[in-house]
């Protein structure tokens, strides 16, 4: 009988080994949305202690309240403020019961961490890094002016972060809809009229391509073959090498961001070398990302193709 876990006869023992850690980097991302969910329902603040917890539970928290700032000022008798606070608690609890929109949230706490490591270890700006710098000088006028509106929406994002907030409108447009079907139905008997209302002039105020993921992924698509300095995360910056990662190897943004997670280095080699990256590249993208990790002598190896092909292979653990 042929073992369907066994790796192929002519895998390289690195292949090997990446596929296995690889493995075990996707068990810990399917224990992700559990714990979250879990940690973010108990009322024991002492749960709460790590920050990317902390930072989930509060961005879950932000959404909620915008939610409800938005059907109380459409509701003309309400206080919109108290209205919010009145709600709020219980509408984050329906929201942290949405898998997905904990996933996203603690990509962004994953990403927003990266950040700030990468700023105190290695001098990277969180807002404005080399790359952006040189593309919003660039004479190319579209170039110049796409890059001034990550700047800046660059910059908000980082003052969001600071505050565990993220606007609705930052979010990508399944999760939007999906947030406010969950606001509807969790507020199906109160204010009613003033809800629909609300969620009418949500709708129509969202733009998916106007937010910080959309802009990023407009200015790295528009840089052609230049492309691969964005995958130089000293050069880039956490954000635009997150999103070039994730173009270059075809792989959904918030797995690109999780692949910079300690518990994600397999991923994060198989992903770089997927998008084209260099071997020496990688090692150093590692030592600024994971600074006291080594990469094996043989991972020169590992070529670009068939580090694609072990990230494509179907995942044998549970469903996420």
């Amino acid at each position: 009988m042929i073992d369907p876990t066994a790796p192929p006869a002519d895998e390289a023992p690195i292949e090997t080994l990446l596929r296995e850690e690889l493995e075990r980097g996707n068990a810990v991302l399917d224990s992700v949305t559990p714990i979250l969910g879990y940690l973010l329902a108990n009322d024991n603040d002492s749960l709460f202690s790590d920050a990317i917890v902390a930072r989930v539970r509060g961005i879950v928290l932000h959404i909620a309240g915008q939610l409800l700032m938005a059907q109380g000022t459409a509701a003309i008798s309400a206080d919109a403020d108290a209205f919010a606070r009145q709600h709020g608690d219980l509408l984050a609890a329906s929201l942290a019961e949405f898998p997905a929109l904990l996933a996203h949230c603690h990509a962004l706490a994953v990403e927003w961490e990266l950040s700030v490591r990468l700023e105190h270890g290695s001098a990277i700006d969180p807002v404005l890094s080399p790359l952006l710098q040189t593309l919003v000088s660039s004479d190319d006028e579209a170039t110049a002016a796409s890059a001034m509106t990550v700047l800046a929406s660059q910059a908000r994002y980082v003052q969001h972060q600071r505050r565990m907030e993220l606007p609705i409108h930052e979010l990508p447009g399944d999760l939007f809809h999906q947030i406010l079907v969950i606001w509807r139905d969790h507020m199906q008997d109160v204010e009613v009229d003033a809800a629909a209302e609300a969620e009418r002039q949500l709708r129509a105020a969202f733009d998916e391509s106007s937010g910080r993921l959309g802009l990023l992924s407009r200015l790295v698509t528009g840089m052609g073959s230049e492309v691969m300095s964005a995958l130089s995360i000293r050069h880039a910056g956490a954000a635009l090498f997150i999103s070039a990662l994730a173009l270059a190897s075809d792989q959904d943004r918030d797995i690109a961001a999780l692949s910079t997670n300690d518990g994600q280095m397999a991923r994060l080699a198989l992903v770089l070398r997927a998008a084209g990256v260099e071997a020496e590249a990688v090692e150093e993208q590692f030592f600024h990302i994971h600074p006291d990790v080594t990469l094996p002598d043989v991972f020169s190896l590992l070529r670009s193709d068939r580090a694609a092909a072990i990230l494509a292979a179907p995942y044998r653990g549970s469903a996420a």
